[in-house]
């Protein structure tokens, strides 16, 4: 990832081709780490916990925002690996704006609290771990004072969720600044389309529907442990998205930008949803993932918003979300998050003659990665309110209760979802090199949901 503008197929994870890890949180245990200065009062430092691709990708972008200028000064993560390679990385890229020799290279389940003890007020907390130990880190840094970017999704159940919101309350009182990594809402083509939906472009919405179709990606198939893994808890962080308590599984860490992009259009949060899927060729594949999800999700007024998501290889691939109004049709986006190629179409027929409306006229669309980043400093440079923790959180219920009903058969409402009290890893907090998992295994399996057989919880 370089400091010039990537090309559109890069994402956060382009940096390295490994998908993200992470470092989780722990006590200091009354370890003394000096503060580090910047060179200028302007500089912005910038502390990276959890740095594998997601985190490594997050980190350059911050370091390439063009209204910087910004630093690098500590890491963290529990896989010495992992943080080998992402400092090497980002050292060679960006040279000098990556200051973090070894004593500011944290690894363990101590280390978040490590890395954030070297940053002073103004200065930003990275959190790109897996999301089961956001609200921990985020905790720490609203009581250190410090702002902060959290990659989405920011809870993976409804008591996390209500947990964050809280925490996101308590940050607006402390004037911390916050990022959420749900960079679309950043997109200056989508923001464009948002404002003429509203201004009734395509009249009222009346229908949504959205996909992610593909084959395998990340850490969303596992087979089973191999004998020669030391830790069975550090095994399923390392493949986080095969288990519902790291990272909500592959339907809240994927579908979340399908699903948040399609509420910002229609101004709501569904009330209801209702899913279907299953798990049809796992094989020996031992994580908690179906193969394929159905939602359709029920907002306030009425109007339906339906999602489709599948990881299978062989099949038809689609990574678009689309809004019917009574008098037009949006495409939100059309081939994957960026660029957007946003559009409207007088009609419901996609062809080129129907277009009245498409983005791109005033040039390339801008990475929405780097704007995130340039939308968090500007804010805080200017002392600007800015807290997206909520909005964070929220999209990573309703995404949650999405699902939750796949996962169970059932029709549940926000309203019941949100009391719903299963916490899928309740002890994240005081997670250390000793711990046993949160999800246990069986003969070497793992639980997995079984709708209409569990009907209150996910397994």
């Amino acid at each position: 990832m370089s400091t010039e503008s990537p090309t559109p197929s890069t994402s956060r994870r382009g940096f390295l081709k490994s998908t993200g890890t992470l470092a989780a949180a722990g006590a200091l245990s009354g370890v003394v780490l000096p503060h580090v200065h910047a060179a200028s009062s302007d500089t912005i430092r910038i502390a990276l916990i959890g740095s594998g691709g997601r985190g490594t990708g997050a980190a350059g972008n911050a370091l390439s925002a063009r209204n910087g200028p910004v630093k690098l000064v500590a890491m963290a993560d529990v896989f010495a690996d992992k943080l080998k390679t992402s400092y090497e990385g980002l050292k060679n890229q960006f040279g000098d704006k990556v200051d973090v020799p070894e004593d500011r290279r944290f690894v363990g389940f101590d280390g978040a609290q490590k890395a954030m003890s070297v940053l002073n007020k103004g200065d930003i907390a990275i959190f790109a771990t897996p999301p089961a130990f956001r609200w921990p880190f985020f905790k720490q840094a609203i009581d250190k004072g410090i702002n902060v970017f959290m990659e989405k999704p920011v809870a993976v159940d409804a008591p996390t969720a209500k947990r964050m919101i809280e925490l996101s309350d308590l940050a607006t009182k402390a004037n911390i600044k916050v990022g959420v990594g749900l960079m679309c809402r950043h997109c200056r083509s989508r923001q464009e389309l948002h404002k003429k939906i509203q201004d009734g472009a395509i009249g009222q919405i009346v229908t949504m529907r959205s996909y992610r179709m593909h084959g395998p990606v990340g850490s969303a198939f596992s087979q089973p442990m191999p004998d020669s893994e030391e830790s069975e808890l550090l095994w399923q962080i390392r493949r986080f998205h095969s288990f519902l308590w790291a990272s909500g599984g592959c339907f809240s860490d994927f579908y979340i930008h399908n699903i948040d992009e399609c509420c910002w259009m229609k101004n709501d949060w569904p009330v209801q949803a209702q899913a279907s899927g299953g798990r049809n060729y796992r094989g020996e594949n031992v994580d908690q993932n179906f193969d394929n999800y159905s939602v359709e999700y029920t907002f306030r007024d009425g109007t339906k918003y339906f999602h489709f998501g599948r990881t299978m290889a062989g099949c038809h691939d689609e990574f678009a979300s689309y809004a019917h109004g009574q008098n037009g049709l949006a495409v939100i986006s059309s081939e994957g998050h960026w660029p957007s190629k946003a559009r409207i179409y007088k009609a419901q027929k996609m062809t080129n003659s129907e277009i009245v409306w498409r983005t791109g006229k005033e040039g390339p669309d801008q990475d929405p990665y780097l704007l995130e980043w340039e939308d968090l400093i500007d804010a805080i440079k200017k002392d600007l309110p800015y807290n997206e923790a909520e909005r964070g959180a929220k999209a990573s219920l309703v995404t949650a209760m999405g699902r939750f009903a796949a996962h169970t058969g059932q029709v549940i409402t926000y309203d019941d979802y949100i009391k719903n009290p299963q916490e899928f890893a309740p002890g994240v907090n005081a997670f250390d090199m000793k711990s046993g998992p949160p999800l246990i295994s069986e003969g070497g399996k793992y639980p997995v949901p079984r709708p209409g057989l569990l009907k209150d919880r996910e397994y």
